[in-house]
């Protein structure tokens, strides 16, 4: 799109650049959430939509808003956590992965701990399991992952691997989780109940929960094997248990940490370094996983290297 043309259009009329304005400040948000994978087209809308704005302020009378997002700026702790009637943290809001309270061009504020402060030790993997992940090839990775089969990270998946916000809503007696990437939903029951008596897999797996002093302990089994647990070949057994601990030390920050035990995968259980969250002020996006080739393309890639091999 030719930028002088836009520019001359908005001059002319008042309304048409309030609207395209409006457009734009929507459009920034949904550039935000791809920036990640498409920096180089996102840069071009952004600028377009932040020029739109300067002029459409102009015109308005009116100060242009400050965005503090595109700096990458880390949210302050803002004051306490809230409650709930019963005293404990109300974990509810929308949270971002990284310290900026959303998406950002700053890799270092969408990074969500620092490897120097808090070590991450890689996955304790049994021989075989290693040298099972090993063999893997590009392809292989890009065949197990959720995105490109339209399934569901599932758990732990969904807060370890999902770069997109998600959605707290706290109620007694339960938290119910809204993920934005594929609109993923689950319900975890917190009033310590035990599990289900042989539950079925699921992508989510059995899920119960009970409060540790300010953290709520999430307990979940019965996770379906077609999950993995990272982008590099991380699959589990039926026996994986999944420990989550979520805590909200103060109102703008939000605490992850899941310990994943699997006696037929793993040699010992593996803790995750705390991970960080910030607190948004913007609606999950629909997002859906729709018209997708992409398993077909990798397939014929991998029939193509197999073949190779022979």
């Amino acid at each position: 799109m030719n930028t002088d043309t836009v520019a001359g259009g908005l001059a002319r009329n008042d309304r048409e650049v309030g609207r395209l304005s409006r457009v734009c400040r929507f459009g920034e948000i949904k550039t935000h959430r791809l920036l990640v994978y498409a920096l180089g087209t996102a840069a071009m809308l952004a600028a377009l939509c932040v020029a739109s704005n300067k002029l459409a302020a102009a015109q308005e009378g009116k100060a242009e808003p400050v965005d503090r997002k595109p700096n990458g700026q880390s949210l302050p702790k803002g004051g306490p956590a809230p409650r709930t009637a019963d005293g404990h943290p109300d974990l509810s809001g929308v949270w971002f992965p990284g310290t900026s309270g959303g998406f950002t061009f700053n890799a270092a504020a969408r990074r969500q701990f620092d490897p120097k402060v808090t070590p991450e030790e890689p996955p304790p993997y049994q021989p075989w399991a290693a040298a099972k992940i090993k063999a893997m090839t590009a392809t292989d990775y890009e065949l197990g992952r959720a995105s490109v089969n339209c399934m569901p990270r599932g758990v732990p998946g969904m807060f370890l691997i999902d770069p997109y916000p998600i959605q707290l809503v706290q109620t007694p007696g339960q938290l119910v989780q809204l993920d934005e990437l594929n609109n993923n939903f689950r319900v975890i029951h917190t009033d310590g109940r035990p599990h289900a008596q042989d539950p079925d897999p699921s992508f989510d797996g059995d899920a119960v929960a009970r409060w540790d002093g300010d953290t709520l302990v999430i307990d979940v089994v019965s996770i379906d094997e077609r999950t993995w647990n990272n982008f590099t070949g991380w699959f589990h057994s039926d026996q994986e248990h999944v420990i989550e601990r979520l805590s909200r030390p103060s109102m703008n920050y939000l605490i992850y940490q899941v310990t994943i035990e699997d006696p037929k995968v793993l040699t010992k259980p593996w803790t995750s370094a705390p991970r960080q969250y910030t607190l948004g002020h913007e609606d999950l996006l629909e997002y859906y996983c729709t018209n997708n080739q992409d398993v077909d393309q990798y397939k014929s890639l991998k029939e193509k290297e197999s073949n190779g091999n022979k």
